[in-house]
């Protein structure tokens, strides 16, 4: 295994561009939905107005610039290469900080508060709050690499983020995540291997406590709902990813329509979206997510996670400092009664008034305030 950091470039070929096009003209449609709403999922005539414009408007060498702006490496751990963006802030004494992504998302997600965080004298911040930041790719996402075999979990890509920080020069940092990001923070700090200094997440998973159960709390009451509503109409896709990524991964892999829409349509379930994706995210900013998965073909292999690990969600206990800060449409609600069974040494807790699962994506000013608040305090 080699230690070397390798510069990396995102460069998408003229004919994968070329075969992406001509694949979303020769879509074949289903049939209209017979109803007026998303209740059966993603409409025709929007993902067909998507699909339109990925074909014939959208620019994703334009995002694949941005992307290239925040400087991008590749490292091999435990055999895999490991995409990542590190961004050293102005302020010699930052503190490292690794965010990480879950799916549907990617590193797309961060790319509005690299700025803010690196280098927070030029966006409304102080000195002392200023991070040195990764932000990696998970493995079998973007471009990392794809494990050629099973193993690779949540608790094994938290010890690899450990090792990554510490190639890098970092023997203290803090981490950061939501969905599988969150639960690989989580990890991170369930392992404890004495680098990281302190968690944040904008996803804590945690079981109702006993007492919950009989005197909820309004708030629990609204989680036991939303949990509900996730297990009866929301979670499907969870299940078949958790037990047959592989059978999914061949359509979602031959159809970026498919692809498309798979992921839109969770855009449209769990953001702040008053009904509408576009009102919470641009048409520009959801294809260039979307391309991600497209480009670096990893419909399949992302979905492994959910196979390899998609059981121990919720697993375990977390003594390092703690940040917790819940967006409203967050897709699982945790009550900090609950949180604090599993994480037992919260140092910092804030409810939002807007926002969703794609905390950074959606409001990246309140997340950005959300991470300096946290740490000042962790």
């Amino acid at each position: 295994m080699s230690n070397e950091i390798r510069p990396f470039t995102i460069d998408v070929a003229d004919a994968d561009i070329a075969d992406l096009r001509d694949r979303l003209a020769r879509t074949r449609w289903p049939e209209n939905e017979p109803v007026e709403d998303w209740s059966q999922g993603i409409p025709l005539a929007y993902t067909r107005e998507l699909c339109d414009y990925w074909a014939d408007g959208y620019d994703w060498r334009r995002c694949e610039s941005s992307l290239n702006a925040i400087s991008g490496f590749m490292t091999e751990i435990d055999g895999i290469d490991i995409h990542f963006h590190h961004v050293r802030s102005p302020h010699a004494d930052a503190t490292p900080l690794i965010i990480t992504h879950g799916w549907p998302g990617s590193t797309i997600e961060f790319r509005e508060v690299v700025a803010p965080l690196t280098d927070p004298t030029h966006h409304g911040g102080s000195v002392d709050q200023a991070f040195h930041l990764v932000v990696p790719s998970i493995p079998g996402y973007g471009w990392s690499g794809k494990p050629a075999s099973s193993g690779t979990g949540a608790g094994e890509i938290a010890a690899m983020w450990d090792q990554l920080m510490v190639r890098l020069g970092y023997d203290q940092y803090v981490a950061q995540g939501g969905d599988w990001g969150g639960a690989i923070t989580t990890a991170i700090g369930m392992q404890n291997l004495g680098h990281c200094r302190a968690i944040h997440t904008n996803m804590p998973v945690a079981g109702p406590t006993p007492e919950s159960m009989t005197d909820p709390t309004p708030q629990e009451v609204e989680a036991f709902e939303a949990l509900g509503h996730y297990d009866k109409w929301d979670s499907g896709y969870s299940k078949q990813q958790a037990t047959r990524p592989q059978t999914l991964g061949y359509g979602l892999t031959d159809s970026p329509a498919g692809q498309a829409a798979w992921i839109a349509e969770k855009i449209w379930a769990w953001t702040d979206c008053d009904g509408h994706p576009e009102n919470a995210l641009t048409r520009d900013q959801i294809l260039d997510n979307i391309s991600v998965y497209w480009f670096t073909n990893s419909a399949t292999s992302s979905a492994r996670l959910y196979w390899e690990s998609f059981d121990d969600f919720a697993a375990g206990t977390v003594s390092v400092p703690t940040g917790c800060s819940i967006f409203p449409k967050e897709i699982i609600k945790c009550s900090r009664r609950w949180a604090e069974q599993r994480y037992t040494n919260i140092g910092y807790w804030n409810e939002l008034d807007k926002g969703g699962h794609f905390a950074a994506w959606e409001q990246p000013e309140a997340f950005v305030a959300e991470l300096r608040a946290a740490f000042d305090v962790l």
